[in-house]
């Protein structure tokens, strides 16, 4: 039958990553008054994930194995923006930050509707509504 479900795991990756940007976006906009704070956010997750593990390669399955890597085997790697226009040298935008949020929230809330309607499916297959 069914070894693994990969709609579960792209909708967890998903929704992981979500949660890590927003957490970026909350961090940057705290520190938009910060002298010298570069503004950092991740890729895009359709990136991220056409770059995920190959086979063959080494996956963490604790948080303590490989370096701390996540289990997931993402890699969300974090970059900061550099050489801000403002006088204190700060690259953060609020705007944009809120941009940001608002487009993080949209794949949260896609992660979970793609995660419910796997479930629904997976529900009906076997005949419990």
């Amino acid at each position: 039958m069914f070894k693994e479900l990969n709609v579960f795991k792209i909708a967890y990756s998903m929704a992981t990553h979500a949660g890590k940007r927003q957490a970026l976006v909350s961090q940057n906009i705290a520190n938009a008054d910060t002298p010298g704070y570069n503004a950092k956010d991740i890729k895009p997750f359709k990136e991220v994930y056409a770059q995920g593990p190959r086979a063959g390669d080494m996956i963490a399955s604790r948080s303590n194995h490989l370096h701390g890597a996540s289990g997931n085997g993402m890699d969300w790697a974090v970059t900061a923006t550099r050489g801000g226009g403002d006088p204190n040298d700060n690259t953060v935008s609020i705007e944009t930050e809120i941009l940001k949020g608002v487009e993080v929230k949209r794949q949260h809330d896609r992660a979970l509707a793609i995660y419910k309607s796997s479930m629904n499916v997976l529900r009906s297959s076997l005949g419990k509504n």
